[in-house]
């Protein structure tokens, strides 16, 4: 396959996530988060792999700035502490190493952000079976069949693919837009 021809595919996606579903779920997202950061509530975000890249990528967008300068936001990139991660997972287990840091920082009215391309990733499923114990609303990022995380959230978001790497273009494209929305909302 040619760069143009993947990247035919890749606008083909897009345009095949621009639903009224997506729309739909994507502003009730944008609206617990909004709800959530006004109170300095936490947004927890957490995923696996690429999904914990992106994880930190949305941290960094609201801690720091996406589009204007303003106040930090409070959110926290669960897979971003290598020491936590780590000690957790080796004493413990990995599949709790979320849940664990949702019981440490996770409060009622926060917002757990569980991304899983999948959505069979163990340590998602149980950081939003936590978040839910701690009163808090779960938002789902997945590929198009939600997997098993999608009887935990309240907000299911999917990208209509079964593709990893397609999974996570479209992805990028949803957090983009929610970060931009929850900032301008937040400091509005």
């Amino acid at each position: 396959m040619s760069v143009i021809a993947y990247l035919e595919d890749s606008a083909a996606l897009i345009q095949k996530a621009a639903t009224p579903e997506v729309a739909t779920a994507t502003e009730k997202a944008i609206d617990l988060v909004v709800t959530a950061l006004r109170k300095d509530l936490p947004l927890l975000v957490c995923g696996n792999g690429g999904s914990a890249s992106d994880a930190m990528h949305i941290a960094g967008e609201l801690v720091g700035r996406f589009l204007k300068e303003r106040r930090a936001l409070h959110c926290i990139a669960l897979s971003a502490d290598s020491a936590i991660l780590t000690a957790w997972s080796n004493d413990y287990s990995y599949d709790t190493v979320f849940s664990r840091q949702v019981e440490a920082h996770g409060r009622a009215g926060g917002v757990l952000w569980g991304i899983t391309t999948s959505g069979n990733s163990a340590n998602v499923i149980k950081a939003a079976e936590a978040a839910h114990a701690k009163d808090m609303t779960v938002i789902g990022m997945t590929g198009e069949t939600g997997g098993k995380l999608k009887e935990h959230c309240d907000v299911l978001v999917a990208a209509p693919s079964r593709h990893t790497p397609h999974i996570q273009q479209i992805h990028a494209c949803y957090y983009h837009y929610i970060c931009e929305q929850v900032e301008a909302r937040v400091v509005a």
